[in-house]
């Protein structure tokens, strides 16, 4: 039997994947991409990055609603539900599903649908429905991304216990809710229901809150969070998951017991990597089922690379699709001079945003590092005063003596897009990334952006 033959075989079309196809294609090389799912995209697209985040701006949409008057009085109140916003994250789907089609069609890339599993270190076997067929390729990527971890001991196929891929499917609003794990998933989460006046329990593994970022940052979050009515726990394990017709008790092994509606486990991913045959062919996966890799995203056998969330941290669809580029061009050219940057932009899409670049308070403090810090509170700023987002601040980090920018951190509205003009400054070489650019700048008025001409201001006034 003749098998199908490519430069490269590209297992997973999410983020990785993509940037590792689009890559290599323009590159003149012949590519394909597996997919298991009926739709491009994986799981950014379908249960992660993009659905969340359409959700949690409908919902954003609805709580600004409620808190201005002059939008009360012109359109009355409306009353929507959980359901009715997945209906926008839909449609949001279906649209990036349509886009990415037609970069596959208009660039020649065959989608090939089915399970992935390696024959050989040469060969993948495609099983979809009866028929399997095999390919080989010179190269392979592995992008086949994560999904939920779930505990032995916990029933998720129970109604009311639910993970962050079958909360997309949920068909009613809740009257309350439990999160296990206050990482990025839960705190997002926790964020959305609450907003939809649904009684919120978060329930924190670890003793702060998102606690790799900014401890101001964090502090400030938890706040809000409370005061949207989120209760929070800190330093809970669990003891056991108990459903019932009526509800799910969560036993903690403080004691603590959570009763609500619906469960939502958000603590920890694994890695897509079952049943692909790795073991059979010498690929090493780790405990959490995660391809190790080297510096190179190469797996132990050269030939096959692995990106995205399948290789761990950080996990970000951003960086993905940057390590999907990054092992393109090294399969394509066998080296580069281009290196991912070390600096990568967190953003968290609670209510309000989170954002931040670089080093922390806290670690600058453990280096000796002579620091100070600048800010502009959003309350002062016009902008967020027209469009009534005046809870948050932004942050900057920077050396006393040089100026240079060391960690900028933002939270509030837009805090994710506003990161970016700190990040193009903090990139720039020598004595260009000092907090100076911001106060020697000419920034629109009234913008958000000015938040970085009021920050420099404020940290330079510290120094003197």
């Amino acid at each position: 039997m003749t098998r199908e033959h490519f430069d490269a075989i590209v297992i997973g079309s999410g983020p990785a994947g993509e940037g590792a196809a689009m890559k290599l294609v323009k590159s003149g090389r012949r590519v394909a991409i597996v997919e298991s799912h009926p739709s491009v995209g994986g799981g950014c697209t379908h249960w992660g990055t993009i659905p969340s985040k359409a959700l949690r701006h409908s919902v954003q949409l609805v709580a600004d609603y409620r808190r201005d008057p002059v939008l009360r009085r012109l359109f009355g109140v409306s009353q929507v539900g959980y359901p009715e916003m997945l209906e926008s994250a839909a449609d949001v789907i279906s649209e990036q599903v349509r886009t990415r089609n037609r970069h596959y069609t208009r660039n020649h890339v065959p989608i090939l649908h089915g399970h992935a599993r390696f024959t050989d270190p040469q060969t993948v076997a495609l099983s979809h429905g009866e028929a399997t067929r095999t390919f080989t390729a010179n190269h392979f990527v592995v992008a086949t991304g994560s999904r939920p971890y779930h505990p032995d001991d916990v029933d998720f196929s129970h109604p009311r216990i639910l993970d962050s891929d079958s909360v997309l499917r949920l068909g009613h609003s809740p009257a309350s809710i439990t999160i296990y794990g206050a990482g990025v998933i839960g705190c997002e989460y926790a964020s959305i229901f609450c907003n939809l006046g649904i009684k919120t329990n978060l329930v924190n593994t670890r003793d702060r809150l998102l606690s790799f970022l900014d401890d101001e940052i964090t502090d400030a979050l938890g706040y809000h969070l409370r005061h949207q009515g989120t209760v929070i726990r800190n330093n809970e394990e669990y003891e056991c998951v108990e459903p019932r017709d009526d509800g799910v008790i969560l036993h903690c092994q403080s004691g603590k017991k959570f009763r609500s509606d619906v469960l939502l486990w958000a603590n920890g991913r694994s890695g897509n990597t079952q049943e692909m045959g790795f073991e059979e062919i010498g690929v090493a996966v780790n405990h959490r089922g995660q391809i190790e890799v080297n510096d190179r995203f190469q797996t132990s056998l050269p030939h096959i690379y692995a990106a995205g969330d399948v290789v761990g941290a950080p996990a970000l669809a951003s960086a993905s699709y940057d390590q999907g580029r990054f092992v393109g061009t090294l399969i394509a050219d066998g080296e580069t001079d281009w290196r991912l940057i070390d600096d990568i932009p967190t953003g968290i899409y609670t209510s309000p945003e989170i954002s931040s670049i670089g080093r922390t308070e806290r670690e600058l403090t453990a280096r000796k590092v002579p620091y100070e810090v600048g800010q502009a509170n959003f309350k002062s700023i016009a902008r967020a005063q027209i469009t009534r987002h005046t809870v948050g601040v932004l942050k900057l980090l920077f050396h006393r003596e040089t100026l240079e920018i060391l960690g900028i951190h933002c939270f509030g509205e837009q805090a994710s897009e506003i990161i970016h003009i700190g990040q193009a400054i903090m990139a720039q070489p020598g004595k260009a990334n000092t907090i100076e650019y911001f106060v020697e700048t000419t920034f629109n008025y009234p913008t958000m952006a000015e938040a970085y001409r009021i920050a420099a201001l404020n940290g330079l006034n510290r120094l003197f």
